[in-house]
């Protein structure tokens, strides 16, 4: 579904025609029937219909083409290159690897964009309807609108590291305002961020049940997610306050490192002590591809294969997409390290040992990422193979919570000896030796502990390495630190491109 201005649709047209991605666990909800909007909102059954749309962009690996974050930020990154089966395949995902993205570039700037002010059009709807909905409880709207609070906070994070420039907004929108939108500066967006987060952390559960609410948004998520926004503002002065936000996520008794690093990707895993923050799939939707774009399961998985397939572990009656193959560079950083296994598979080498065969896409190395490769034990039994892999995707995890209070406490020159523990324990757990927790070694150990999750471009560009370590892939500095606005938002409004895309 997609407009041609900010994609400032009501909520109830995202459950007319985006209800078909909703996830298992407490997203299933759906409206029957048709209605208008005005005469939508009257029943407990129905905000939760408007709840569970709200967080259905969360999972949105397909928008108008394919969109998985941890593909396009991977191989945006040194980590991957786009491959694919060739120069041509995917567009917009060649010309973001390559950084030659242009406003009308097809899908990337666009999908991006139209995910998270889909979510954030109807975050804002709800929180305009939240407190006139007959029978829905004082506690149930102050939950509802906590989760808006942080859903609208992490699609604007979303927003703001990707294009910089945005419009905020914060309330429904006349279909004459669509046009007269304007963008707001990234530190009115961070304030908002931080507005949105700090109403939302009072009213959060510090859990909830995972067989009947996996997914929902805790107390924890919200304070993590606080931290981290507080980071990428990048004001030094602040980083012991971002590094008590992420204290309290890290002392806290729900989480905890798991002992075996690769049973945090194990799609048999999901929710385990590790995650704060997951995004759901499912395998057992059915869908096909006449449910295009509306599929609930986790499309990247099957872009990360290796084209024509055949042998064992992975799936290969569907056969991958060979996108992203692993970059030389990462393969070298991460051998001899023991997250290796986990984090990339070498399919030449079995190829070759006659394990398996396979057909080498475009950029080839011969690694492939493994955190999310299409395991043969996990694929649907149902629908379209390609289109239902349950991996859920991680978007916060201790690990990650750990180091960056370790950088803030470096940041901001406290405590080096919290940091140190921070960054030992990360190392310990998969029995590495103690370094110094120096800004380099974290950096690097955010490298190498979550490396293809979607961090580390947002790493590169934060902390001012990027013109430098994907110079190679075309990085213009004071350009390619953000996105263009898509072309199709510049037609008839006044929104400005950003610099260097013009």
């Amino acid at each position: 579904m997609k407009k041609t201005t900010l994609l400032y649709c009501s909520v109830f047209a995202g459950l007319l025609f985006g209800a078909g991605a909703c996830k298992k666990s407490f997203l299933v909800a759906q409206p029957e029937g048709t209605a208008v909007e005005s005469d939508y909102y009257q029943t407990p059954d129905e905000a939760f219909a408007g709840l569970v749309a709200a967080y259905n962009p969360l999972s949105w690996t397909v928008v108008s083409s394919y969109a998985p974050k941890m593909v396009l930020l991977s191989l945006a990154s040194d980590e991957c290159y786009a491959g694919g089966g060739s120069s041509s395949d995917n567009p917009g995902m060649q010309a973001w690897n390559t950084y030659t993205l242009q406003a009308a570039t097809p899908n990337v700037p666009a999908d991006l964009w139209n995910r998270n002010f889909t979510g954030i059009a109807r975050v804002n709807t709800m929180l305009a309807k939240i407190g006139d909905v007959p029978g829905l409880t004082s506690d149930l709207k102050s939950r509802y609108t906590a989760e808006m609070q942080f859903l609208r906070a992490y699609y604007y994070f979303d927003l703001v590291r990707e294009f910089g420039n945005v419009p905020l907004i914060t309330k429904e929108l006349s279909q004459a305002e669509w046009f007269t939108q304007v963008q707001a500066k990234p530190a009115d967006i961070y304030a908002q961020i931080e507005k949105d987060l700090n109403a939302a952390i009072p009213n959060l559960p510090a859990t909830v049940n995972i067989a009947t609410e996996g997914g929902r948004v805790t107390k924890g998520a919200a304070q993590a997610l606080l931290g981290k926004a507080i980071i990428y503002e990048n004001n030094n002065s602040r980083m012991q306050e971002a590094a008590s936000d992420l204290e309290q996520v890290n002392t806290s008794p729900v989480y905890a490192l798991l002992p075996n690093y690769a049973d945090i990707f194990d799609p048999g895993n999901k929710f385990n002590a590790e995650s704060i923050f997951e995004i759901v799939h499912t395998n057992q939707a059915g869908k096909t591809w006449s449910n295009w774009p509306n599929f609930d399961g986790n499309v990247g998985v099957q872009m990360v294969g290796p084209r024509g397939y055949n042998g064992p572990t992975f799936e290969s009656s569907a056969a991958g997409y060979g996108f992203c193959p692993v970059t030389l560079d990462l393969v070298n950083a991460l051998k001899g390290d023991p997250r290796y296994a986990a984090t990339i598979i070498n399919i030449d080498s079995l190829a070759k040992a006659g394990v398996c065969k396979y057909s080498p896409g475009y950029q080839n190395t011969g690694y492939f990422i493994r955190k999310f490769a299409p395991l043969a034990a996990y694929q649907s039994t149902t629908g379209n193979i390609e289109l239902n892999w349950r991996n859920d995707e991680i978007e916060i995890r201790l690990a990650d919570t750990y180091l960056l209070e370790a950088e803030a406490l470096v940041r901001g020159g406290s405590n080096q000896t919290r940091a140190q523990q921070l960054l030992d324990a990360v190392r310990a757990r998969v029995g590495l030796a103690s370094v110094p927790a120096t800004l380099d070694n974290i950096y690097n150990e955010r490298r190498l502990e979550l490396a293809t999750e979607g961090h580390r471009w947002f790493d590169l560009v934060r902390t001012g390495q990027a013109p430098t370590v994907l110079a190679s892939k075309g990085f213009q500095a004071n350009k390619n630190e953000v996105l263009p606005i898509p072309l199709q938002e510049l037609n008839n409004t006044k929104l400005v491109q950003n610099p260097g895309y013009n």
